[in-house]
C-alpha cells in the first residue's frame, strides 16, 4: 500500500480505522490514525493509533499487553478510511471483551486456530499428564492410527441415528487430525486456505 495515496486532509490529519480480526473477520474496534501512527504500525507490526482525547500516539496493548498484530492494510475506495486486518493478542476492549462492541467471538473458524495454538504449545512444552503430550510422544504412526480410528467411528455413527454421538466423534476426528497436522508442522489454517482456493 502506498501511504501517499491516503487522504489525511479531509479530517484534519486523521483517518478512521476499522480493525477486523483476520481469523474470524469480526470487527474489533474503530480508531483513528495520523501519518505517524500509520507509519509506526507498518514499521513495528503493532497497530498504533492517534488518541483524539489525549492528542498523542498510542500503541494498542502497550499497557495491557493485548496487542493487535498487523496482518494487512486496505484503504477504501475514497482513500480516506483504512481497514486493518489484525490478529488480537487477547481481548481488544479495555473492559475485557473480545471487541469494543460487546459481541461474542463467533464461528468455528474463530476457535479452531485457538485450538491449533494450544496443540502447538503442547508439542513445544510437552507438559506431564496431557493427553496431547502422550500422542506426540508416541509419534506420527500412532497419531495417524488415531485419525484412522476416529474416522471409522465417525462413519459408523453417521449410519446410526444418534446425532450427539456423531457430533462427538466428528469433534474427536478433527482434534486428532489437527494433532497430526501439528506433528508435521502444518496447521488447520493451511487446510482452510486450500478449501477457499477450491471454492473460487
Amino acid at each position: 500500500m502506498d501511504i501517499k495515496q491516503i487522504d489525511f486532509d479531509k479530517q484534519n490529519g486523521l483517518v478512521p480505522v476499522i480493525v477486523q480480526d483476520t481469523e474470524t473477520h469480526q470487527v474489533l474496534m474503530l480508531g483513528y490514525m495520523d501519518k505517524q501512527a500509520l507509519n509506526q504500525t507498518i514499521e513495528t507490526g503493532k497497530v498504533t493509533f492517534y488518541s483524539r482525547s489525549r492528542q498523542q500516539i498510542w500503541v494498542k496493548g502497550e499497557s495491557s499487553g493485548n496487542y493487535l498484530k498487523l496482518v494487512d492494510l486496505y484503504p477504501d475506495c475514497d482513500n480516506d478510511t483504512l481497514l486493518v486486518m489484525a490478529t488480537p493478542e487477547g481481548p481488544t476492549c479495555h473492559t475485557g471483551n473480545y471487541n469494543c462492541f460487546a459481541t461474542k467471538k463467533s464461528g468455528i473458524l474463530g476457535f479452531l486456530p485457538q485450538l491449533q495454538n494450544i496443540i502447538d504449545e503442547r508439542k513445544k512444552e510437552m507438559p506431564d499428564g496431557s493427553y496431547t503430550t502422550k500422542l506426540f510422544e508416541k509419534g506420527i504412526d500412532k497419531i495417524a492410527q488415531k485419525v484412522g480410528e476416529e474416522a471409522v467411528e465417525t462413519v459408523i455413527e453417521a449410519k446410526n441415528s444418534n446425532d450427539e454421538r456423531l457430533l462427538n466423534e466428528s469433534a474427536d476426528l478433527i482434534f486428532h487430525l489437527m494433532v497430526l497436522l501439528s506433528k508435521r508442522n502444518l496447521t488447520i489454517k493451511e487446510v482452510e486456505k486450500i478449501l477457499i482456493e477450491r471454492h473460487k
